[in-house]
């Protein structure tokens, strides 16, 4: 089995690498090609439109059928303007935990596979593991994107997905959908002595927030509902205003930053198209004052929501793997919704660490999380082999048996 000693050394190296997400990945990205490459593991990149981005892809096992794809970030968020104990890139052991940027999110679960590649590639595997490690996942899922979209053109697309964030190595069957919108209002400047010459942007940007407040107030009334969640309904917030210049000036423009949070049985759409409609009536009536007043709607960005049913194979093999059966709540996002959505596999969130760490001063991951997710991923691999997939039927693992020539 491989050893916790193992993953801590390959999380040291992988913490060292500052790959804040303003920053380029690739001499990380150009680290696990070469550890993959020493342990005859083939990979290609999948560059950003700029070349200093790049998610990367490996295939252990046979080539000819589907497989399971282990997925994990590597960018992290940055560390300016927090007050840190030790080096945020140098992985500081004290007392059980170890401490650097994107130990627990999620560099650690990134270790962890790493770690166990020696024996995904002694192992006899009856169908491949993938690792897919992916960029700008922090800035709103956009690297994995391109990966997906290569991956649908591949021969023999993968057939299920787990992806590694900190759930303190438990099962995760569903997250929120994220939309993020911005909204400019533009209307006309006049002292405030003649306020009725102007068009306040501001005062029509309240008609805006109202309608969020609103439509916030009915969710937590009606619903829908998924108890899944801590807060099981839509959210909808403005998070950020900016408008005006001086008390005595009306002032000619407002943005509004404004976040919805949608459970699986909700729809953003919808709901974008709903506040939509209310800023095309508030501004046609800001231009019955002014004819150049305008009301711009722009989408900042977005990632879908994860939902997986109880009855799903992969959950029960999943949860065959590890002793906690407790399903694990998250409010937070993850790449997982866009590998269900895009691919159309079954998908879970499961990984070492615990978010409550992640984005913080001094961030840690308990060493003990790193080898259950250690031990957890040599359970997987046994699992995966063709000896333990034949002598049961494929039951320990039955959502690859499709996957396999001849089946």
């Amino acid at each position: 089995m491989p050893s916790t000693t193992d993953a801590v050394d390959l999380l040291t190296t992988l913490v060292g690498f500052d790959t804040t997400s303003h920053r380029s990945n690739l001499e990380l990205i150009a680290f696990i090609e070469c550890y993959l490459d020493d342990h005859g593991v083939a990979s290609r990149r999948v560059l950003d439109t700029t070349g200093e981005k790049a998610n990367l892809f490996a295939t252990i096992g046979p080539q000819d059928r589907g497989g399971v794809i282990l997925s994990g970030h590597t960018d992290v968020v940055p560390v300016t303007g927090q007050t840190w104990h030790t080096d945020p890139f140098t992985l500081t052991a004290q007392e059980g935990r170890l401490y650097g940027r994107g130990a627990a999110d999620m560099k650690g679960f990134l270790a962890a596979v790493l770690a166990t590649v020696p024996a995904m590639t002694r192992a006899r595997l009856g169908v491949p593991i993938h690792l897919a490690f992916s960029h700008d996942e922090e800035v709103g899922c956009v690297g994995v994107r391109s990966l997906i979209d290569d991956l649908k053109g591949v021969a023999h697309r993968p057939v299920a997905c787990i992806v590694g964030e900190p759930t303190r190595m438990r099962v995760a069957t569903a997250h929120k959908g994220k939309l993020a919108i911005r909204v400019s209002v533009t209307g006309k400047a006049s002292h405030s002595g003649m306020a009725p010459e102007g068009v306040n942007a501001i005062h029509a940007a309240g008609h805006l927030i109202q309608w969020v407040d609103t439509q916030a107030r009915a969710k937590a009334e009606h619903g829908p509902f998924d108890e899944r969640f801590s807060v099981p309904w839509t959210t909808l917030q403005v998070g950020v205003v900016q408008g005006g210049e001086a008390l005595n000036i009306v002032p000619a423009t407002c943005h509004l930053d404004i976040e919805m949070r949608t459970v699986p049985e909700d729809d953003p759409e919808a709901l974008l198209e709903a506040l939509t409609a209310v800023a095309r009536t508030v501004e046609a009536d800001m231009r019955a004052h002014h004819d150049e007043a305008r009301i711009e709607v722009t989408r900042l960005g977005d990632y879908p929501g994860l939902s997986v049913e109880e009855t799903s194979p992969l959950l029960a093999f999943t949860l065959g793997l590890i002793e906690d059966q407790d399903r694990a709540r998250i409010g937070y996002g993850t790449e997982a919704g866009l590998f269900q959505n895009g691919l159309d596999i079954p998908t879970l969130v499961c990984g070492p660490g615990d978010m409550a760490q992640g984005h913080t001063p001094d961030e840690f991951i308990e060493t003990d999380q790193l080898h259950q997710c250690v031990a957890w991923l040599h359970e997987m691999v046994d699992a995966l082999t063709t000896d333990a997939i034949d002598s049961s039927h494929g039951g320990r693992a039955p959502f690859i048996a499709a996957s396999r020539p001849g089946r």
